[in-house]
């Protein structure tokens, strides 16, 4: 009993050694003004950062190469923009050549890039007649965007006539919407 009251006396004495020297105040120290200078500049210079030069193997330019060639064809397939005709006519609107305006320079930012142009036809006609009329109407987009600078070797065409229509229905709204040429990304 008698060693923890001497333990007891032993703690509390050095909690007020600790409390005594940590509350211990500093001088004041006055500070004297420090007459006012010319400002002057620095240039602080940066330190050189070394490059690191590094080696290009043939696989990292094909692939690089391949994942250019597949950003392009992303690129001009998600804004390339079908086109629409008149009834029986393979002849360009003016909407459509402003269209064709469009596509033309999303082929010429992508010259890798090769089109399948498809002509289609409404239901209206025969077989046959719709098959040429669907080749006349992707002839016309394919010379036209000749005509503005896209390479004639990379537009191919191909004419569905009526085999594939956009709307089902059978009405003048429907068949609008089938007389068109569509722009395809080829290979």
């Amino acid at each position: 009993m008698k060693s923890l009251s001497v333990v007891r006396f032993l703690v509390i004495g050095f909690a007020f050694t600790l409390l005594a020297v940590g509350c211990a105040k500093q001088p004041v120290v006055e500070e004297t003004p420090v007459p006012a200078q010319p400002r002057q500049e620095v240039v602080v210079e940066q330190p050189v950062r070394a490059v690191q030069e590094t080696s290009i193997t043939d696989t990292t330019v094909a692939t690089t190469a391949e994942e250019a060639a597949a950003e392009a064809r992303r690129a001009a397939a998600s804004g390339l923009q079908r086109i629409h005709f008149e009834f029986d006519r393979s002849d360009l609107t003016e909407k459509a050549k402003g269209i064709l305006v469009n596509n033309a320079g999303l082929l010429r930012a992508a010259p890798q890039v090769n089109i399948l142009i498809e002509g289609h036809t409404d239901e209206r006609g025969s077989d046959e007649y719709n098959l040429a009329l669907g080749e006349r109407r992707a002839i016309a987009a394919r010379n036209f965007l000749a005509s503005l600078g896209v390479a004639a070797d990379r537009l191919r065409i191909i004419s569905y006539g009526e085999e594939m229509p956009m709307a089902l229905e059978r009405n003048e709204q429907a068949w609008e919407k089938n007389r068109r040429a569509e722009f395809k990304i080829s290979r």
